[in-house]
């Protein structure tokens, strides 16, 4: 194990039998829920709930209402009265995921909630008393978001009294092969796959390869290929990764046109064929990414698509 994942292990032993709030970052698809779960379940908690909610996931005018829950009548559409995941989580874990996304307005509340462990419902007034342990993670640089009037900095500091960074696959050396064998292994049983390893061409194509989309990504292009190959080895061609090979001279139209589809099906396997949040991250319109689907002729992104059904496709993507 790389020395960058070995200070990972060390912290979350050291931190997790206490109650201290610990901020995972680093960037998407890099397991920051994964490392959230394993601090649950060795602390003193472990036998209380552990309660996930995504801030960048939730409608601005819902957030609130999710977090605190509210009471009957709050307002249109609350037809009875509901507990929010602050409460669900007493006595456990509550893992803030992608906590950079949260409104300055909902960030107040939140501080005031962490500081003294109570929250009051949409539209009530009666303090509610939680016990509970917080966790946060998100892929932005927080710092550069306070000094952007994005983030507070005083809910920063409650949040990050102990900061655990997952470093990306790529910045992980040989660790990206031990990883990539056991989830064959792991997804081969699943799926029922005859597929029992890598050619030796695959395993040096995976170790080159960037995997921007961390774990995720790679978790993605394995069940890809597991589902689609008839061998008991998977190859370069299985795992769609590229050959040492110089590249043809293209009309430059034409290159642009190919980078375009590469890169817009990269983002989507990275956002496990979330197609909402695929527009989000490349700023355009969610209808351009589905009009772009409708126009490509290719079956890649009839396959991504299809993979972000099996993994949860237009839900917010996993930490």
């Amino acid at each position: 194990v790389c020395p960058s994942m070995m200070e990972v292990f060390r912290k979350v032993q050291k931190v997790a039998t206490t109650d201290i709030s610990v901020l995972i970052t680093g960037e998407t698809g890099t397991g920051k829920e994964l490392i959230a779960r394993e601090l649950h379940r060795r602390s003193n908690r472990e036998s209380g709930p552990f309660i996930v909610i995504n801030c960048g996931a939730i409608p601005e005018n819902l957030i609130e209402s999710e977090l605190f829950g509210h009471v009957k009548g709050a307002f249109t559409g609350a037809i009875a009265s509901r507990p929010g995941k602050f409460q669900a989580a007493d006595k456990g874990t509550l893992f803030l995921d992608e906590i950079g996304e949260l409104p300055l307005n909902l960030q107040v509340k939140l501080l005031r909630a962490l500081q003294e462990r109570v929250v009051y419902r949409v539209g009530d007034s009666k303090p509610e008393r939680v016990d509970i342990r917080v966790v946060a993670a998100t892929n932005r640089v927080l710092e550069d978001e306070i000094r952007g009037g994005r983030f507070r900095e005083d809910l920063y500091y409650r949040l990050n009294v102990v900061n655990i960074y997952l470093p990306a696959l790529r910045e992980r050396g040989d660790d990206v092969l031990i990883i990539a064998k056991a989830l064959l292994s792991k997804f081969a049983d699943e799926l029922h796959s005859a597929v029992r390893g890598f050619t030796p061409q695959a395993l040096a194509a995976i170790r080159k390869h960037q995997w921007p989309g961390n774990i995720r990504q790679l978790e993605n292009r394995l069940k890809k290929a597991l589902v689609l190959c008839d061998k008991t080895l998977l190859g370069i061609e299985d795992m769609e990764l590229e050959v040492n090979s110089e590249r043809g001279i293209l009309p430059l139209e034409k290159a642009k046109e190919e980078f375009q589809r590469k890169y817009v099906l990269e983002v989507l396997e990275r956002n496990n064929g979330n197609r909402t949040q695929t527009a989000r991250d490349l700023g355009v319109d969610p209808r351009t990414i589905f009009r772009y689907l409708e126009r490509e002729a290719n079956p890649i992104p009839n396959q991504a698509a299809r993979l972000g059904e099996l993994t949860g496709a237009d839900e917010p993507p996993r930490r």
